[in-house]
Order: C-alpha cells, then structure tokens, then sequence
C-alpha cells in the first residue's frame, strides 16, 4: 500500500513525540502492509514553525533512523496543509510542501462546523496556478457534510479526495461511516489513506480497515496503490472496479445494505 497521509515525523506536531515512538510507528506500517508513506505533518497557524525546510530535515532524519533499525518502510516528505494557512502562503513554498515534490498538494479543509468559504477559497488556490488538490478526509469535513454537493462541485473542478480508512469501518462513528458510504457510492472517493498519528490511537494501516468495511480485494488495492501511485505521478487515475463493495458483513456492507 502507498499511503498519502500519515503523521510519522516525531517532535513536529500531534504525530510521535520522540523518536522510538516512530520507529515504532513504523514498524506497524509494515506490519499493516504498507511500503510507502507520506510524511504529511500539519502546516497550520497551530503549528507555526512548521515548513518545507524543517520538513525535509526531520524526513532525512527518520530515513536515517529507520535505516539504521533495518525497517523496511520508504519515507518521503509532504505535508497537510491547511486551507486557511495556504492562502497565506508564498506560491514557491506551497509548490515546496506538496507531496514528494509532485505537485500534488494534500489540503485540509476546516473542521470546524461554522466555516465558510471553502470553494472560494479552493478557487483562489487554483486560480494562483495550484491546480493539482488532493482533499484530506473530506469524509469528517462539517461543510461536506453539511453539503455534499460542494465537495462534488470540488471534484468536478479537479479536486481528488483523499478519505481515512478507518472511516469505513466505523472508527469515527457511524454517521462518518455513513457519510464515507455516500461519497463511495457517489464516485467521490478517489484513495484511501490512514491518516496515522499513532499505532494505539490513530494507527496505521489501509487494507485492514476497508477489508473489515466490506469492500473488495481489488478495492483495496484500487484506492489504496494504483490510484494513489497515478495521483502522485500526475496522470489520470485509472478506473475505479466496477464492484467496491460486495458482502453485508461490516459496518459499510450493512450500510450498503448488499
């Protein structure tokens, strides 16, 4: 699995805070099944030290680390960048900040249930020549939810969506799960990502989750390595299976109710 959103950096935000925390991360990722990971720290005013300078260095260091510790997990730099803070960003970092240096940039839409703005504000970035958008969990964003035609007008402009796993299978309640299901059946699902900050708490692994949510082998590797490897390389995805999901068991099996 190539996973597009993790938080696996120690010391840089709400990810690991030393570095043996990391390596223990690591160490599940592998054991989940993933090859590659994103190391995508927040980019926020909460976060304020935060940039592609200091990402670059604390990603050489966990390669560093994770070599000498013979764990076979590839690391390369990114970041979630949130919506607000990259419009006050200069377009050469934010072109520094996207993922692998691709010119994919990992968004993050407000969380807060009172914002607004957002598809202006997405315009604004697109209108500024970032164009290529990859929107971080839009499954738990207040304003898709509250309107999930916004985030289909999003996907129609260019947008991809980059979902958490453990949405599918009912780690954040079971409206997100619902919501998740929505967006699925909708074709606004484009990867799947396990958005880990832990191995307890927020852990990683992509096939797990959506295996236990009901969805297909071929699925999995669909939204959890082919689209994410055509996305990072900037050619159109390739077509989604024409079945995702196919047995009721799980938490999306029953609520697709197939």
């Amino acid at each position: 699995m190539i996973d597009l959103h993790c938080h696996i950096l120690f010391g840089i935000d709400d990810g690991p805070g030393t570095a043996e925390d990391t390596v223990a991360l690591a160490q599940a990722f592998v054991a989940a099944g993933t090859t590659t990971v994103l190391a995508t720290p927040h980019v926020s005013f909460d976060w304020p030290a935060n940039d592609s300078a200091l990402i670059a260095a604390k990603v050489a260091d966990v390669r560093a680390l994770l070599a000498e510790r013979t764990v076979p997990l590839d690391v390369r730099p990114g970041a979630e960048v949130a919506l607000t803070r990259a419009l006050e960003l200069p377009d050469d970092e934010l072109r520094r900040l996207t993922l692998d240096d691709s010119g994919l940039l990992l968004l993050e839409c407000p969380l807060s249930p009172v914002a607004a703005g957002v598809e202006a504000a997405v315009a604004e970035l697109r209108r500024r020549g970032h164009d290529r958008l990859l929107l971080a969990h839009p499954e738990r964003v207040p304003a898709f939810q509250r309107e999930p035609a916004l985030l289909a007008r999003l996907v129609e402009a260019g947008a991809l969506t980059s979902m958490t796993a453990g949405a599918f299978s009912g780690r954040f309640g079971r409206d997100v799960a619902r919501f998740a299901r929505d967006l699925l059946a909708d074709g606004l699902v484009h990867t799947v990502a396990s958005d880990a900050h832990s191995p307890a708490r927020r852990p990683p692994g992509i096939g797990g989750p959506l295996a236990e949510a009901g969805l297909t082998a071929d699925a999995i590797e669909h939204l959890g390595r082919r689209a994410p490897l055509a996305a990072l390389a900037g050619r159109p995805l390739p077509a989604a299976p024409p079945v995702m999901v196919t047995r009721r068991t799980g938490p999306l099996g029953r609520l697709l109710g197939r």
